[in-house]
């Protein structure tokens, strides 16, 4: 067969499975939006009908005899039904896992959980079964974290709610016995009413704080700063509570280890630790704080009173927004929320806080990266 004759057929064969795949395509396209099923049984009759007609017009451009191009039709033909049948079923076979995903993923869209279908599919629905688990188990933890946040914001609403209205009622009464001329020693009065302003205004910031936490708000300036420096600030900032309290602050190991934090909202969380140390620390206690050199390019900041420590069960509890525990361990006018504002805090600046209790009290550390870590 000469060269020129080889290129022809090829051409011819060319041409006949062009014209089927276009016309395919075009059917594809007009059916894009059906179910799988039905794309698949276009793209198998597109691929059985582009052998056809290539086959048929070789067969055709090769003049063959009536009776030989009858048989190689009969044949081409038998084949492409076969074909078409087999695919139709392997397809069918494909859908029927794509079915079962899908009312899967509805039940998991109408707010339940996803469950994975029982028999196994194709690679690619089986990394969307797994990819789909793992996003409906992320959203019910989201679900659960919402749940508790909400539970705890109405506790909190109830809580500030009355430790607003105690000292407002206070603040009325003095005024109105001042007012009235009833105040046997004024300036005690007017040093009570600064007194509980002076409370209400703590109470009322701290509040300002926790909803920028909350809302993601919270604008850091971060700059490097040495451990030893923190301390110091943070305890300059409670020395006079120290000694009102008459309780021993000390500093011991601590360690000038550089960080980068914003110096400002990280000596308020010492200063907030510290500050419910020595409230709940007996006079002629001691509280000590330390800053140490941690684990994987860390550095722990902690604080240890002799409070008698927190029961157990509580511990988990006591970063929660609004947790006081016990009495014994609440604060004078505390709302609550100078622990949730430690740990918000903290988690900005991609460190941890934690308590554990210790011989004598209990251990707050703040666990933060060293600089450049």
């Amino acid at each position: 067969m000469r060269e020129q004759d080889i290129v022809l057929i090829a051409g011819y064969a060319l041409g006949g499975a062009a014209a089927a795949g276009a016309l395919g395509a075009v059917v594809l396209r007009a059916v894009r939006h059906r179910s799988a099923a039905v794309s698949l049984a276009v793209v198998a009759a597109a691929s059985v009908t582009t052998m056809l007609a290539g086959t048929l017009a070789v067969a055709w451009a090769m003049f063959l005899s009536r009776h030989d191009l009858t048989v190689v039709t009969t044949v081409v033909a038998m084949a492409a039904v076969v074909s078409f049948t087999l695919a139709l079923v392997l397809g069918r076979w494909v859908v029927a896992r794509s079915e079962a995903l899908a009312l899967a993923a509805r039940s998991f869209g109408d707010g339940g959980s996803f469950s994975a279908p029982e028999k196994a599919g194709t690679a690619e629905l089986d990394a969307l079964s797994r990819e789909l688990a793992s996003t409906s188990a992320k959203l019910n933890e989201s679900r659960e974290r919402e749940r508790a946040l909400e539970a705890s914001r109405r506790e909190l609403v109830a809580w500030i709610s009355h430790d607003l209205r105690t000292p407002l009622a206070g603040v009325r009464a003095m005024a109105e016995a001042l007012e009235d001329g009833m105040a046997a020693d004024p300036e005690r009065y007017f040093r009570q009413i600064r007194a509980e302003a002076e409370r209400l205004n703590t109470m009322v910031g701290d509040l300002f704080e926790l909803s920028r936490i909350h809302a993601g708000a919270l604008a850091l300036m971060p700059t490097r700063i040495s451990t030893y420096d923190l301390v110091g600030d943070a305890m300059a900032g409670v020395e006079a509570l120290a000694r009102q309290r008459g309780v021993r602050l000390v500093g011991e190991r601590v360690a000038p280890v550089p960080i980068e934090v914003d110096g400002r909202e990280m000596t308020r969380v010492l200063c907030n630790l510290l500050s419910n140390a020595l409230h709940r620390t007996p006079p002629d206690g001691t509280v000590a704080i330390a800053a140490e050199s941690g684990e994987d390019d860390t550095v722990v900041l902690s604080v240890t009173d002799e409070c008698g420590g927190i029961r157990e069960q509580d511990l988990p509890r006591v970063f929660d927004t609004g947790w006081r525990g016990t009495e014994s361990r609440t604060p004078p006018g505390g709302a609550g929320l100078g622990l949730a504002i430690v740990r918000g805090i903290v988690e900005a600046h991609a460190g941890r806080a934690s308590v554990r209790n210790v011989a004598a009290g209990c251990r707050f550390e703040v666990t933060l990266p060293k600089a450049g870590a």
